[in-house]
């Protein structure tokens, strides 16, 4: 199966209908607004100077605010048309940050660097077959002693169907996923019908593969909201906070992970 291809031509379909939406603000962003939150800021600290490798950025807009922080920034999509839009951004903001485009797993073709911090946030993983391969990439691009900032919808709403009214999925990577979505989840009612490939990744697997590839958990949290309001049935329970309502407080909907790139002693 081409995964590659057929989730590539789905970003690109959402592209230019994400960057027009409410959901993403361009116009509050390109007028200052970050588009970062705080579970992620709070990991990240100050970043000023500090070099950060961006994976699955779509079109930009988070690598950009890390940019406005002081970063020295690159960002990765597989998205052809996402990335033409982030440097339209970058063009438009004054904003200093190298895009490359290509399947993650790719990246080692492009890129040849380390960095401070590689980061990657909310909806991710998903489209991802391998998590070994990609831990295994993460640290490759980690300087010794680089951090991993990982913020992630939870493993647990993947379980429910999209209505949140029963378990309709799996919580362990049991192979592939294929479907097709109408809408998006910045527009629901878009007119857009395309077919995707996802993967469910449990806790356990996204931990174990961290750890066993030279990176140590410095901490994980689970929050019982989203900052983003993308799922069906939500209410905003605070100002950025939104949980499914017949769900109430009751599941995780989003983690996060920092990590730490052992430094290996040589004598």
């Amino acid at each position: 199966m081409d995964f590659f291809n057929i989730n590539k031509q789905s970003w690109n379909n959402k592209a230019d209908i994400h960057i027009k939406s409410a959901f993403y603000d361009v116009e509050g962003f390109l007028n200052g607004k970050s588009s970062l939150n705080d579970i992620e800021l709070n990991l990240l600290g100050d970043i000023n100077g500090k070099s950060i490798l961006h994976l699955q950025c779509h079109f930009g807009q988070d690598t950009l605010s890390l940019a406005r922080m002081g970063a020295d920034v690159t960002g990765i999509d597989l998205s052809d048309r996402s990335i033409q839009l982030a440097n339209e951004l970058a063009e438009k903001t004054k904003l200093k940050a190298d895009f490359i485009c290509c399947n993650i797993y790719d990246l080692p073709q492009h890129l040849n660097k380390q960095y401070d911090i590689v980061f990657t946030s909310y909806g991710t993983i998903g489209w991802l077959p391998d998590i070994n391969k990609w831990a295994e990439l993460i640290a490759s691009y980690l300087k010794p002693g680089g951090e991993f900032i990982f913020v992630e919808f939870h493993s647990v709403v993947w379980m429910f169907d999209d209505e949140f009214d029963k378990i309709g999925y799996n919580y362990f990577n049991t192979g592939p996923i294929i479907e097709t979505y109408n809408g998006t989840y910045a527009e629901k009612s878009a007119e857009l019908s395309q077919e995707y490939v996802m993967w469910n990744h449990g806790l356990g697997e996204v931990i174990n593969n961290i750890v066993s590839n030279q990176m140590q958990i410095v901490s994980m949290e689970e929050f019982n909201y989203s900052p983003y309001d993308c799922f069906r049935h939500t209410i905003e329970v605070s100002p950025g906070k939104f949980r499914i309502n017949k769900l109430e407080d009751k599941i995780p909907m989003v983690y996060s992970i920092k990590a730490r790139k052992e430094i290996l002693n040589v004598t």
